[in-house]
């Protein structure tokens, strides 16, 4: 073949094969452009889920919600159910809601839920408050752990004093956050001044919630298209929801930041070191025990304890160890008793709660549980008191034995298989007669004829 017409050839191959390469290139390119657009035209909406207490662990679990959601996503939505929590882990969720670049959705779910206390005001922070049917909202007047509080009664105590400076403090942040977000302020000073409470229905009638939904798809349809001030017109159709799910750390930390918990976990850490005291080696005990009680301080610790009540708590804990050990004839039972209770009744005294409290049959269980365990200990130690000697030379007392030699009064007898020195106290004894011993001085035995 004529060598100009193969050049001609190959160059016509190499062209047709970039043609190729690029024609690929633009394809690879547009598809992925595509791809994008795609997933850009679909909006992604992140549902945070959080039932319980609201304590630093939730804070902590919403909080990283916020921070995730306030990149790529088209909103978040809280779905929520509590009794209310902490004053100071409720605001640091409310500053991060305020502050959130995209709409946070609170929605009260599932039915029977309730966002009441600290979860009101949670509520009335969001972009939007929605409540599934048969939920309520409401009931956000602060009261105290551990204490038995109301509305104040006119009383000039100290303690009057200081709820009715908190009432108002609480009553002007929520009707702030609820004028902020165009909700019914009036109402909202009744939520804390009054502990007034809405069902779903009322709550959408009255302005206070934005309105109602069965399900996060129901949510999000009925959502789509509303204007937010500052945000824009939500674009919610069709979005793809992605869960975002507590941590285990988190699930742990909330559960025993919990009064009633905190209790339990002291409970069981005093009964751990008793039993370990009692029979030292068990080791289990020992370190359940231990476990229990640094858990029980780590949650006083975060429910911001009062100390009098903690140390309370330890000295009666320090009472009913003594009492294994000295014959008080059940004082120091008494005591640490009486310590237990005073400083579980003071252990919250002067927190602000928003709702919390240690439920009484959870205090009677964890003294009466105490009691149990220091009563079966000392039962163990006074019949193990009682017992007689089984073992040693003092178990030789009331045996009988035969006189090896005659005793006059001094002589040998066997006794149990040994020869023992012994002395007559009831005159001569012939050998091989039976004696019976009546006391020991050393090596030596004091028997009679027996």
């Amino acid at each position: 073949m004529n060598p100009d017409l193969q050049r001609y050839d190959a160059q016509g191959k190499v062209r047709v094969m970039k043609k190729l390469s690029l024609l690929l290139t633009l394809t690879a390119a547009f598809c992925i452009a595509a791809v994008r657009i795609s997933s850009a035209a679909q909006p992604r909406v992140l549902e945070a889920t959080y039932s319980g207490i609201i304590n630093p662990a939730c804070a902590e679990y919403i909080g990283d919600a916020l921070e995730k959601a306030n990149y790529g996503y088209s909103a978040l939505v809280i779905r929520l159910d509590t009794p209310g929590g902490l004053d100071l882990s409720m605001r640091d969720i409310i500053k991060g809601i305020l502050a959130s670049r995209v709409p946070v959705i609170v929605y009260v779910a599932p039915a029977g839920a309730r966002a009441a206390s600290a979860g009101v005001y949670i509520g009335m922070s969001a972009h939007l408050l929605v409540m599934s049917p048969s939920t309520n909202i409401g009931a956000a007047h602060p009261v105290m752990i551990g204490a038995e509080n109301s509305a104040p009664s006119g009383k000039k105590g100290g303690d009057s004093i200081m709820e009715s400076k908190m009432m108002n403090d609480a009553a002007a942040y929520l009707k702030s956050i609820s004028r902020q977000r165009g909700r019914n302020a009036d109402w909202a000073f009744k939520a804390v001044t009054q502990s007034a409470s809405l069902s779903a229905d009322e709550a959408v009638k009255e302005k206070v919630a934005d309105f109602m939904a069965s399900d996060i798809n129901d949510l999000l349809a009925k959502a789509d298209g509303r204007e937010l001030p500052g945000l824009g017109k939500l674009k919610l159709s069709g979005a793809q929801i992605e869960p975002f799910e507590i941590t285990g750390r988190q699930k742990l930390l909330a559960e025993i930041s919990d009064p009633n918990i905190a209790m339990i976990l002291m409970s069981a850490g005093a009964a751990g070191i008793l039993i370990e005291m009692y029979n030292p080696g068990l080791i289990l005990p020992g370190i359940i025990g231990g476990i229990s009680l640094l858990l029980g301080f780590y949650s006083f610790h975060t429910l911001s304890a009062n100390i009098s009540g903690v140390l309370l708590i330890l000295l009666g804990i320090i009472l009913f160890i003594a009492e294994i050990h000295v014959a008080s004839y059940g004082m120091l039972t008494i005591g640490g008793i009486t310590s237990i209770l005073l400083g579980a009744l003071m252990l919250f005294k002067g927190v602000p709660a928003m709702g919390l409290s240690i439920s009484l049959g959870v205090l009677a269980s964890t003294i009466g549980g105490m009691l149990v365990v220091v009563a079966l200990i000392g039962w163990i130690t006074i019949r193990a008191q009682l017992r007689k000697i089984s073992a040693g030379p003092e178990t030789l007392i009331g045996q009988k034995g035969i006189a090896k030699t005659t005793l006059t009064p001094g002589g040998t007898v066997l006794v149990a298989g040994e020869l023992w020195n012994a002395v007559s106290s009831g005159g001569n004894i012939p050998a091989g007669a039976a004696v019976k011993i009546v006391s020991r001085d050393g090596f030596t035995l004091t028997v009679t004829p027996g």
